[in-house]
């Protein structure tokens, strides 16, 4: 493809969607979104059973995040009430008060923590909380100070629905893992034991490498029969519908593809059987990968952007021009494109349009049915083809 004419990608500015100091909206957004995150922590504490997740419980210190809670609900206040000191964006301080205001009322930060009953299925609104903070304050951050497009908004199109599917995704976490853990179950008959034994007296992190390559691996082919197996192809391609790529872009995703995505990634890990602590790396680096790569920024990787991936390599995976479509397909290295010749990783560019090149419906409801309306329009063509040869 050496004939081919790369562009520059071209954001025009928005000053409608822009954050800028002294008008309200930053102080407005804060308010909604702390208050609305308070007021579900708070229900989480109320109801911890139901809306927290046993695995991630064991990971983190209840009564000590209650005082990062305080904060939070006092900070929703403050800027809730910024927003009427500068007369604007009133209507948005108002309701992130309305909501601390009924988190305070339902008990606060004050909540008693004790024995929590593990619920089989419940919702994931801890791990929801934890993802979405961490994530704003890490890649936002990222993306304000080191952009790769400087004109690109937080509140680009259909950022909504992105922050739909966020939260959707990070709540179904519980049925995830029991679909996940169901599936592994069937692949008891491939355990080696000797085999497991031997990889769990290595070093720690040769056998995080080795989880890397392995996940990477199962992660390749699946992704690869998403985009070159046909009737396939329209659940993912909800995941490339995304025109405009940020850190919430990789959260778009039909249900199907991360259900299966989580199970089939599990299948190595549980064959390897190797020591919780190389586990528990791996997961944080998958983790923070994931968003990091769908990112809108140019941090410079120098020579590990040959090894990982990186934003650059899987924003080509998400062009919609003709040279980088059905390309980069790994999820943690760059080793299976090189191996399989799916690797476009021109030097120097970035792509200039994202996207898939038939446009998708922009509704949670008509992208989640969009494969059947898909195989249904197919099977249309087909038929209106073979009679009318």
């Amino acid at each position: 493809m050496s004939e081919y004419q790369y562009q520059e990608r071209q954001v025009p500015r928005d000053r409608h969607s822009e954050f800028r100091l002294g008008e309200g909206k930053i102080s407005g957004y804060a308010s909604v979104f702390l208050g609305g995150m308070s007021l579900l922590a708070v229900l989480a504490y109320l109801y911890p059973s139901y809306l927290t997740t046993t695995e991630l419980r064991q990971l983190y210190d209840a009564e000590y995040l209650q005082n990062i809670l305080k904060y939070g609900m006092y900070f929703a206040l403050f800027f809730g009430a910024v927003t009427f000191y500068l007369k604007k964006f009133r209507m948005m301080g108002f309701s992130g008060m309305a909501l601390t205001g009924t988190a305070f009322l339902l008990g606060g930060y004050t909540i008693p923590v004790g024995p929590v009953e593990a619920k089989r299925l419940s919702l994931g609104v801890d791990w929801m909380i934890l993802a979405f903070l961490g994530s704003v304050a890490l890649f936002v951050t990222l993306e304000k100070l080191i952009p790769k497009y400087k004109n690109q908004v937080i509140l680009r199109k259909e950022w909504g629905l992105d922050l739909f599917y966020f939260c959707f995704n990070h709540l179904a976490i519980s049925a995830i893992l029991i679909f996940a853990n169901y599936h592994i179950g069937h692949f008891d008959w491939a355990i080696s034991e000797r085999a497991q034994d031997s990889i769990s007296n290595i070093p720690i992190f040769i056998q995080f490498a080795l989880i890397i390559v392995c996940a990477d691996f199962v992660l390749y082919w699946e992704h690869r029969l998403y985009h070159e197996v046909q009737f396939l192809w329209p659940i993912h391609a909800v995941h490339h519908s995304v025109e405009t790529m940020d850190w919430l872009a990789g959260s778009r995703g039909h249900f199907l593809q991360v259900f299966s995505e989580r199970a089939m990634v599990m299948v190595p890990l549980y064959l390897l059987g190797v020591e919780e602590s190389a586990l528990n790396l791996y997961v944080a680096f998958a983790a923070l990968q994931a968003v990091l790569v769908h990112c809108n920024t140019k941090l410079p990787f120098g020579p590990l952007k040959y090894i990982f991936v990186t934003p650059q390599f899987h924003h080509w995976h998400h062009s919609s021009e003709k040279p980088a479509i059905d390309t980069n397909y790994s999820a943690h290295t760059l080793l299976f494109d090189w191996l399989f010749r799916t690797l476009h990783f021109p030097k120097g560019h970035w792509p200039a349009a994202y996207g898939t090149t038939k446009k998708l419906p922009q509704s949670y409801l008509g992208q989640m049915f969009y494969p059947i309306t898909a195989l249904l329009d197919q099977r249309k063509t087909t038929s209106s083809r073979s009679e009318n040869p």
